[in-house]
């Protein structure tokens, strides 16, 4: 579901909890461990401006209770001669919620949402060896290549990162 500024904003906890979560868990989201929640509060507070301003869209995913289990960010290519691609960012998991789909549900609503809005390349990257890896080569993914010592990962290390794009039919 998508989950507009206003919502955001009142689920700001919440987004907080769950980055907090997956750096702590190991997800390579840009963040060394241990990641404070208020500088993952103010992450999502610049984010919520993207939001807001039409630049990004973000998608979410709710427990029966209504908690927040999951969110992927869709960023908009804002250049006139972008119109057609977005960048997926932020897939995101809570640690509780995991090995359930969810992953694969939110990049599901994403590329839909996409092809909605008139964006038909999508692309991102993430961490080779990664689950996230694994599930976007098993969603139809195509690997352009490998950048060595792209991001430290939450543990401080440098790690390679691998780009993928995705055509929409």
């Amino acid at each position: 579901m998508e989950i507009d500024a206003a919502e955001a904003r009142r689920r700001l906890p919440e987004l907080t909890d769950l980055l907090v979560d997956v750096v702590d868990h190991g997800g390579a989201n840009g963040f060394l461990r241990p990641l404070a929640p208020s500088d993952a509060s103010a992450y999502w507070a610049r984010r919520l401006d993207d939001i807001e301003g039409g630049r990004s869209i973000l998608l979410g995913s709710r427990a029966a209770d209504g908690a927040l289990t999951g969110i992927v960010l869709l960023d908009l290519a804002g250049q006139p001669n972008g119109q057609h691609r977005a960048e997926l960012t932020k897939l995101m998991v809570h640690s509780s919620a995991r090995r359930q789909g969810l992953g694969a549900r939110l990049l599901a609503e994403a590329e839909e949402l996409a092809r909605e809005r008139g964006r038909w390349l999508l692309v991102l990257d993430t961490v080779p060896g990664s689950d996230a890896e694994r599930l976007y080569r098993r969603q139809g993914w195509v690997e352009v290549g490998v950048i060595p010592d792209f991001a430290c990962l939450p543990d401080g290390d440098p790690a390679p990162t691998v780009v993928f794009y995705k055509r929409l039919g």
